[in-house]
């Protein structure tokens, strides 16, 4: 896919590759920012990547992955670590790149609180450094932990460096009880450039920027050499707090720095739009004088109350956004080019560049997207870079900028090798050897090899035991990799990883006598594993990797559902339903080709409903995928591809096995049972005036109520704004109690 193709201007197939390849790659970074110290990737190109993937994912919502980067933090702590416990989650923050991604933020923040756009509303605006995140707790005024953010929820333990900084307080004078300080731990220039020397001088490894520098001496394991590096310390925010600081984010920024934290200077108060833009630029004017990096500026509502209100989206807070600055360009030469192959089965291009610095980052890879691309075709196959094709041996141009990661955007045809050739497209794939295939519409192409390809496989592995789905402590993505190909102890599915222990008590070959293991590692693996047999619907469902189906869908299954027995029941009995929607949506696309072909008008509707009549849906059939589609989240996207998972019979071979070695899988939280609403099913539709659309869903799900997307014959409620058309009306025609919004929170006891 083109890249440059904008997230409005993308269609679906677009959209479900772009969001693999976003996947993919940002699965990669997040390691080696996170885990290794060594970012592929500025903060800047990684957090702006995940945007995009978010922008892509809010317009095609049933095509949200497994693996979403919109659903991770951070990175899981290093094991050599303790481990912390965050009382309030640390957060990543969403991305601006624009001022008119500003005026956007701006507008959506009226939107959720109803306010109109000439009412007062304020916001600091304060440099974001690029540094490593870190939470101090302080009791009774004492430093009693320090903690890195880790994967947002779990922390790693390093209260004994952070005592060796400066500028962190180990005690406080009328600071609250409770008081978790937040803020960034970064290394100046010339304090960068002192220790690169002293390293040199020593015959060490230097390091590559500031924040690598900060981050590799936080995370010292000997807090003796974290003493000896020069770090700082700004504090910006908190998390868990006995008592306010302040009722404002700026009164409660003042009040750190007279507790005695470094406060950034440059933190100012900005009463419009066209102020937090003033102020943007002249911190960019002064980027370079600084004397520290930073990647943008962040802007946070500043009424306490208000951002209480505003509350948080899965993985960052809606009320707070960081304006990045532009990216840089740099030319090298690209020395070859790999195909990797997903956990879709998608084979995608990667450029390994000889090394080059773009924005403060070394660069080796970069995205190619896909074959098309090489060749210098757009999406719709026009030509892109003028028609210029892309070879190994090319001097190319690499790009990084807020929406990409590192990819080649342009190609010096006068420094064209004469031996280039151009790129052949592999048509099988480089794992398994199976044929790699490329449909017709489709940008990528994929290999058929499916669970005999160990690609996707070990992928789906890999996915099995991340942190949203089973968590097994002790198996992570390289353990499972191993597993997946160790002769005496495979683990080639899920279900394996529950008799690992059985089958290495017979095998002669135990794990504790391998390398890496012991009598101790390898009874806790046994042990964290047999924990994970009692294991809550939601994760198992996000575990199984089908397509289409992240975490936040695995929660509305299991909250539709409630059991495990009653969605493979459900699913069972739609599968009559799920093939002849399927077969109309074939019928559909068959209308289009021909209406094409004879310059007409192209028939759907007509083709999908004769399709529908030909099949002959069952009742109970049709029932059962009625309930399903109508569940609210779901869809008939992510239906289609939930009854094909557990209709192929080779993967629900699998599954079952999976669950036989299951104790209990646990059904959702039962949610307040006391109130007017609960155990309801209740639609909204129209305009609603007094809150959001997001509020009203929110509060009637806290009260026990299961919020529709769409009115049925189980629908209980309707709760219809100004501007309610079809499905008041169907409402009214299967007589479905309806009120206003006012009777609804009169109903709820908000009124």
């Amino acid at each position: 896919m083109n890249e440059r193709v904008a997230v409005e201007a993308l269609t679906e197939d677009q959209a479900r590759d772009e969001l693999g390849r976003l996947a993919d790659i940002l699965a990669r970074a997040n390691t080696a920012y996170h885990g290794d110290d060594a970012p592929e990737m500025s903060d800047a190109d990684y957090d702006a990547f995940k945007q995009r993937n978010a922008a892509i994912e809010a317009r095609f919502p049933h095509l949200k992955r497994a693996d979403s980067p919109s659903d991770q933090v951070g990175a899981d702590p290093v094991e050599a670590f303790g481990k912390i416990r965050h009382a309030v989650r640390m957060l990543s923050l969403s991305n601006a790149f624009e001022a008119e991604d500003v005026v956007d933020f701006d507008r959506s923040i009226r939107s959720y609180l109803n306010l109109k756009a000439d009412a007062p509303l304020a916001y600091t605006a304060e440099p974001k450094i690029d540094g490593l995140s870190l939470s101090l707790r302080y009791e009774a005024g004492r430093l009693v932990h320090a903690a890195t953010r880790g994967d947002g929820v779990t922390g790693e333990n390093v209260t004994a460096n952070a005592r060796t900084i400066d500028e962190i307080p180990t005690r406080l004078t009328d600071a609250p009880e409770v008081l978790e300080v937040r803020g960034e731990v970064y290394m100046s220039h010339a304090d960068f450039e002192a220790l690169n020397a002293r390293q040199t001088d020593r015959g060490q490894k230097t390091f590559a920027n500031p924040r690598n520098a900060a981050a590799g001496s936080l995370r010292q394991l000997d807090a003796a050499i974290t003493k000896a590096r020069p770090l700082r310390f700004f504090a910006y925010a908190w998390g868990e707090v006995s008592a306010p600081l302040a009722d404002t984010q700026m009164q409660a920024i003042d009040r750190l720095g007279a507790l005695g934290f470094a406060v950034n200077p440059l933190t100012r108060l900005c009463r419009s739009v066209d102020e937090m833009i003033a102020h943007y630029r002249r911190i960019e004017d002064q980027r370079a004088t600084l004397g520290y990096d930073i990647d943008g500026v962040v802007y946070k509502v500043d009424d306490l109350a208000l951002q209480q209100r505003l509350g948080f989206r899965s993985t960052t807070p809606r009320w707070a956004i960081a304006h990045k600055f532009p990216a840089e360009l740099a030319w090298t030469r690209l020395d070859g080019i790999d195909i990797q192959v997903g956990r879709t089965g998608a084979l995608s291009p990667v450029a390994r560049l000889h090394p080059v610095t773009v924005g403060g980052v070394v660069v080796s890879n970069a995205t190619l997207h896909n074959e098309d691309y090489i060749a210098g075709r757009g999406a719709k196959g026009e030509e892109i870079r003028g028609g210029k094709d892309i070879r190994v041996g090319d001097w190319v141009q690499v790009y990084r900028a807020g929406d990409v990661i590192p990819k080649v955007a342009d190609v010096d045809l006068s420094k064209r090798p004469e031996e280039a050739e151009p790129y052949r497209f592999p048509d099988t794939c480089p794992e398994c050897g199976s044929p790699a295939i490329r449909e017709e519409g489709d940008a990528v192409r994929r290999c058929t090899g499916g669970l005999i390809c160990p690609a996707q496989a070990v992928e789906k592995l890999k996915h099995f035991v991340s942190r949203g789905a089973m968590d097994i402590e002790g198996l992570g993505a390289k353990q499972v990799e191993a597993f997946y190909h160790d002769d005496h102890l495979p683990v080639t599915e899920p279900a394996d990883i529950f008799t690992l222990r059985a089958r290495d008590a017979e095998n002669l070959s135990k794990l504790a006598n391998r390398d890496g293991w012991g009598e101790t590692s390898a009874k806790n693996l046994f042990q964290a594993i047999d924990e994970k047999r009692i294991i809550p619907m939601a994760r198992l469902m996000f575990g199984l990797g089908i397509r289409h189906v992240g975490e936040v869908a695995a929660e509305d299954l299991a909250r539709h559902y409630g059991g495990w027995a009653a969605i493979t029941t459900a699913l069972d009995a739609a599968r009559p339903a799920a093939l002849a929607h399927r077969a109309a949506d074939e019928a559909a696309e068959a209308e289009r080709q021909v209406a094409q072909d004879e310059g007409r008008r192209a028939r759907v509707s007509d083709a999908r409903n004769a399709a529908l009549a030909e099949a002959d849906i069952p009742p109970r059939a049709a029932e059962a995928w009625a309930d399903l589609i109508n569940a609210d989240g779901i869809g008939p996207v992510m239906a289609l591809s939930l009854s094909d998972a557990f209709a192929n019979d080779h993967e629900r071979a699998a599954i079952d096995r999976l669950v036989a070695e299951l104790t209990e899988i646990e059904p959702p939280e039962s949610r307040a049972t006391d109130s007017p609403v609960a155990g309801k099913t209740v639609v909204f539709t129209g305009s609603l005036e007094k809150m959001t659309r997001a509020e009203a869903k929110a509060r009637a799900e806290a009260l026990g109520a299961k919020v529709a997307g769409s009115v049925s014959a189980k629908t209980d409620l309707l709760v219809a704004g100004p501007g309610a058309g079809s499905k008041a009306k169907k409402a009214a025609e299967l007589d479905i109690e309806t009120i206003d919004e006012d009777g609804w929170l009169t109903l709820i006891g908000d009124a």
